[in-house]
């Protein structure tokens, strides 16, 4: 019976030391009589604390990183092949560029020889007999310096190279090895498909 007299006691004595305060907040803290905070951690809404409000603000952070970086992905895998199709049209617009620019020096210097501005050279037919000519010059009658085509043989675009197909006039429309007697034509020696379907090599 002391014993449980003791006992009862304590806890008489552990409850006065206690007290119980509501602060206008809302949140409820247990505080002992001298106003030191001993649990904070029960809301009006229930379970809800404070460390995890701080946990739910982290994993709402973390959803929206997530989706973030999934539409980046998105949109990155998007424009990979718009950017790889510039590129391949930029190139396309450059060959037709640079065959256009050496057929039209071919035909200049043809049209020169005709009119017997440049002597015409045995098998010829008046077309030059390399594309270094073109780039070179070649003495027309009037002029003391030699007269250039181009400034350069141009690179194509597709292989990477200025090595390019030529075919004479005496070779075959469809020939893809060069007589050498002339350059009536030049084409690309790129065996890729253009995208419009067509082979680089039959523009």
């Amino acid at each position: 019976m002391v014993q449980f007299a003791l006992v009862k006691s304590s806890m008489r004595v552990l409850t006065r030391s206690l007290a119980v305060v509501r602060p206008s907040s809302g949140t409820w803290r247990i505080t002992d009589c001298g106003n030191n905070a001993i649990s904070r951690n029960r809301t009006d809404a229930g379970l809800t604390t404070i460390a995890g409000a701080r946990l739910l603000d982290s994993g709402f952070t973390l959803v929206e990183l997530i989706a973030a970086m999934a539409l980046l992905l998105i949109l990155t895998g998007m424009a990979l092949p718009l950017a790889r199709n510039g590129i391949i049209r930029w190139r396309e617009a450059q060959l037709h560029q640079d065959l256009q620019m050496m057929r039209n020096a071919i035909d200049r210097y043809c049209a020169d020889c005709g009119q017997g501005r440049i002597p015409m050279l045995p098998d010829t037919f008046c077309y030059p007999p390399n594309l270094k000519v073109l780039a070179e010059g070649v003495r027309l009658k009037g002029r003391t310096k030699p007269y250039k085509y181009i400034r350069n043989i141009p690179v194509d675009p597709m292989t990477g190279s200025d090595d390019w197909g030529l075919r004479s006039m005496q070779d075959d429309p469809d020939s893809r090895n060069w007589g050498g007697q002339n350059v009536f034509n030049v084409y690309s020696k790129s065996q890729s498909t253009a995208m419009d379907g067509t082979l680089y090599a039959d523009w």
